[in-house]
């Protein structure tokens, strides 16, 4: 009987993986009620079953009404419209198969036409949702189609190929991410790895019992800790990119060996076990920026009191000190061709040295050329290596860790998140076979705000970082999870490469078109959905989920930074900003500090 009452017609056509279904005469509303519970025929991601035998096939509605009819049947209409009706028409795709209790994604065998298409009841679903392990999966909120269903994800699917969250502003995209986070950290793994790398700040406060947030300029408001990022561990391209002044090959050629020849000497200082063959300006070796400054700027000063004959060095007018970037200054070259004699050797490099110094001089730019603990002697000698960094970050008791940007000048963002990534990524390959490598402790690594350091067409360090794990981090136990609000802008590639895509409200008819290029092609008209889900709601498709779900994320109690705030309470709320307020402002302003200045 229950079979008779959710039939709702049969097969007329099949075609590849898409099938039209005609409507019953029979059926009586596009609303029928079944055991007390009312369900909806036809409804655009909604699933149908056919019934064969010992198995069920499940597919999912992409087109409902005229634009659903076969064009064999759209010839009739032209000569008898008679013939088709008060029929109704409607396409599915089939995505899975049931056989028991089992469900599984993909169809061992193809309906055929006359075969019965029945609504997919309550307890279906239940079969299709839950047969997800308790274990490698983790519960983000419910199947919007049913509150009473869990929407679960495959934790190990979802995070070794890869994911990315999409969605416009305002979407519920930041919530998404806390919620999918949030749900691993509580899951009682002993030894998660999560390293978000937020460009905005916005996740210090959502996990305070499971993260530990890294900042630069701390606070003791969100309970963070100093970020620190060595300038030496930066590759030699980059590290040039910070300084103003165009170099030449040559110039470039000649900071390279000389970078090589302090790196080497570091490498004595600090006792550091490697073959000096192999290293290179690539090399992240500690060595001191000052000394190498200053050693290069006085070659550039020196005057001699003979043409062409360095140990006749005029004498200093001023005596430099490399600690405090002090210059030595010698007697200037004579205009009328007599001595003293200019240094014809040197390579003019003064301004690209004059704008080294200025940056080592910018307070914003501490946390990378005075990383404290990890700031080079004169020698080269560090009180800490990068292996003290990769443990704060990697190898601390809490699941989370929170790169937090929001302090980095934004004209080195780009190349700061991409050498952040750089130096993880390389740490985890090269350790795969120790207990701490990506294969043996696997690391999920979260992009927010991806499309500002992974866009299109850039050949980048972040962008290169970027596509090398996308393509070969889950082989080293290194996973992804891309959030952005412009897919349009992302290096196509990177995105095709995510085998589960969660993708929320989207206006933009072109970020949606890349969201279609990166799902399944029977399931595109899907995306069609999005810009009338709900806040909050999303469409997940892909590795991680058996078959595609239009789910309602829970909401966060300890909402991200980005929310928005809620103007008509704040603004009903009684003023009592002062002029010393203001002043307050100012200075926190001038000193880049959010703390009181």
């Amino acid at each position: 009987m229950n079979k008779i009452k959710t039939e709702i017609g049969e097969i007329v056509s099949v075609s590849g993986n898409v099938i039209t279904v005609q409507l019953s005469d029979t059926v009586k509303s596009n609303m029928p009620i079944i055991d007390g519970i009312v369900y909806r025929i036809g409804q655009i991601g909604s699933f149908l079953k056919v019934p064969l035998g010992y198995a069920n096939l499940y597919g999912i509605v992409t087109q409902i009404g005229a634009a659903a009819i076969p064009e064999k049947f759209k010839e009739l209409v032209e000569k008898d419209y008679t013939k088709i009706d008060n029929r109704q028409w409607l396409n599915m795709v089939l995505v899975g198969e049931q056989i028991g209790r089992k469900f599984d994604r993909g169809v061992s065998q193809s309906p055929t036409t006359g075969d019965k298409v029945h609504l997919v009841t309550i307890k279906d679903l239940d079969i299709i949702y839950g047969g997800l392990d308790e274990k490698n999966s983790i519960t983000v909120g419910n199947i919007s189609i049913s509150e009473s269903l869990n929407a679960k994800v495959d934790l190990n699917k979802m995070l070794s190929r890869h994911c990315a969250i999409l969605g416009s502003t305002g979407s519920g995209k930041s919530n998404a991410v806390g919620v999918v986070l949030g749900a691993i950290a509580n899951k009682g793994f002993k030894s998660s790895r999560i390293l978000v790398i937020d460009p905005h700040g916005e996740y210090s406060s959502v996990f305070e019992n499971n993260s530990n947030v890294y900042k630069v300029k701390s606070d003791d408001l969100d309970k963070s800790k100093e970020l620190l990022i060595p300038f030496w561990a930066l590759p030699f391209e980059e590290l040039l990119s910070i300084f103003s002044g165009k170099l030449s090959d040559q110039n470039k050629d000649y900071l390279r060996s000389k970078i090589i020849e302090a790196k080497l000497i570091a490498v004595q200082k600090n006792d550091i076990k490697i073959d000096k063959v192999l290293v290179t300006a690539d090399t992240p070796i500690p060595f001191s920026l000052k000394k190498l400054w200053f050693d290069l700027d006085d070659f550039e000063r020196q005057t001699y009191n003979e043409r062409a004959k360095p140990e006749t060095i005029t004498n200093k007018d001023q005596i430099g000190d490399p600690e405090k970037l002090i210059s030595n200054m010698y007697k200037p070259a004579s205009a009328g061709g007599g001595a003293p004699f200019l240094n014809n050797t040197a390579k003019g490099i003064l301004s690209f040295l004059d704008s080294v110094r200025e940056k080592l001089k910018d307070s914003r730019y501490k946390f990378l050329f005075n990383p404290k603990e990890y700031t080079p002697g004169l020698e080269g000698k560090v009180a800490h290596d990068l292996g003290s960094l990769l443990f704060d970050w990697l190898g601390g008791t809490k699941p989370i860790t929170i790169l937090d940007l929001s302090g980095v000048p934004p004209e080195i963002m780009a190349s700061i998140s991409g050498t952040l990534l750089k130096i993880i990524y390389d740490a985890l390959f090269w350790g795969q076979y120790l207990k701490n490598g990506g294969k043996e402790q696997p690391l999920l690594v979260v992009l927010e705000e991806a499309h500002n350091y992974l866009k299109s067409g850039e050949n980048s360090i972040s962008s290169r970082a970027v596509q090398t794990i996308a393509k070969e981090g889950r082989k080293y136990g290194v996973g992804l999870l891309l959030v952005t609000q412009r897919p349009s802008e992302l290096e196509e590639t990177v995105l095709s490469q995510c085998g589960t895509i969660i993708a929320l409200r989207m206006n933009n008819s072109k970020d949606r078109s890349h969201i279609r290029s990166a799902i399944q092609d029977e399931l595109q008209t899907m995306v069609d959905l999005l810009p009338s889900l709900r806040t909050g709601e999303a469409i997940i498709s892909g590795e991680g989920v058996k078959i595609p779900a239009r789910v309602q994320f829970y909401k966060l109690s300890n909402a991200p930074k980005g929310s928005d705030p809620i103007v008509s309470e704040k603004w009903m709320e009684e003023s009592n900003v002062t002029a010393e307020d203001y002043e307050k402002l100012l200075r926190v302003w001038r000193n880049q500090d959010f703390k009181e200045g």
